[in-house]
């Protein structure tokens, strides 16, 4: 008897996301996820929006000066020409990534790569940010971090931005941000 082998890609891929506030450790989440992909000899890569340069042009830095090697790319369709051989992708700040992020982590995750997506789930003014809701809905695994509101202690889900600006993207540390509960978010204190 004849058995048709299967053709089915068997190597299976899936998203995970990271997402919180600032100052939740989700840059330092996703390198600690890398760092141990890379221990187990996967072929990582990381990629970061070229918009950030907060802390380096390359790297991906956390706010405790961890780091790992990346690459920076103007938009999510680069990563897919620069993906090729990889194992896991890392991407760090997706919320300032194009509205195509979702559909290139999904043809990652469909080519059988882990995809590990951190970003800020909510913009300054507690909306939705960028592509990451979208992520958030086809993700496989959800990793919610919370930061200690710098107003009452309390754990805290929002990025307050002390400076006034409309703009949705500013850069910046502690100087224009802090994690704030709900209440001391909406209280503005």
């Amino acid at each position: 008897m004849f058995i048709e082998p299967n053709i089915r890609n068997t190597k299976k891929g899936w998203i995970e996301v990271v997402c919180g506030s600032m100052f939740s450790g989700k840059t330092e989440e996703l390198i600690r996820r890398l760092k141990r992909a890379q221990i187990a000899n996967l072929r990582v890569e990381i990629f970061k929006p070229t918009v950030d340069t907060r802390y380096d042009e390359k790297d991906v830095v956390s706010h405790n000066d961890n780091r790992i090697a990346s690459t920076a790319v103007e938009n999510s369709q680069q990563i897919l020409l620069f993906a090729q051989e990889a194992d896991v992708i890392g991407i760090d700040e997706a919320q300032f990534f194009d509205s195509e992020m979702p559909k290139v982590a999904e043809i990652l995750a469909t080519r059988g790569i882990r995809v590990i997506v951190a970003g800020l789930d909510m913009d300054f003014l507690g909306r939705p940010f960028g592509p990451m809701p979208a992520v958030l809905a086809m993700a496989d695994y959800i990793t919610k971090l919370h930061a200690i509101c710098m107003v009452c202690g309390d754990i805290a889900h929002h990025s307050y931005r002390k400076t006034v600006s409309d703009a949705t993207v500013v850069l910046g540390e502690k100087d224009v941000y802090e994690a704030r509960c709900r209440t001391c978010f909406h209280d503005k204190v």
